[in-house]
């Protein structure tokens, strides 16, 4: 099982004319509780499952396994999924050796948009670009999975 690390982070400025690529995503949760998530989605042609475990003390660092499936099965899980679906355009942005992932959401996370960058440590020194704002990493409410539970525009 792999480590994923990563920052996340509010957007403040605009990033859309730096992006190199964009791809839609919609994705749903089988499981959602902290200690794990099981999500699958579509992202652009591609559908993918994945295991999440609970983070570390910061909320940076935690196991993640992921497997590529067919769209089809993604469809077919979406209906066994808890309510509440994600709907995203990610964008992928540059900054030095980094790419950024920023996803701005949609439906009821519409005005949310929030900046992730994967790190080989957490203490990783990383070019911050202008359009970054205030850092949320290890907030839970910003979670994608807790995000489909409370979605940003009932705050």
């Amino acid at each position: 099982m792999g480590k994923e690390i990563e920052r996340k982070f509010l957007v403040k400025g605009e990033f859309r004319n730096l992006a190199h690529k964009k791809t839609r995503i919609t994705q749903g949760y089988l499981c959602s509780v902290p200690e794990r998530t099981v999500r699958v989605r579509t992202k652009g042609d591609h559908g993918y499952i994945t295991i999440k475990g609970i983070g570390n003390e910061s909320g940076a660092s935690r196991y993640e396994w992921e497997k590529e499936i067919s769209v089809e099965e993604v469809h077919d899980l979406l209906k066994i999924c808890e309510p509440g679906v994600i709907d995203k355009t990610r964008y992928q942005v540059k900054a030095g050796p980094h790419t950024f992932e920023v996803d701005e959401f949609y439906g009821e996370n519409q005005g949310l948009i929030v900046a992730e960058v994967e790190l080989a440590s957490e203490d990783e020194n990383f070019e911050k670009p202008g359009w970054l704002g205030e850092e949320v990493t290890g907030i839970t409410k910003y979670y994608n999975s807790m995000l489909m539970k409370h979605p940003f525009t009932k705050w």
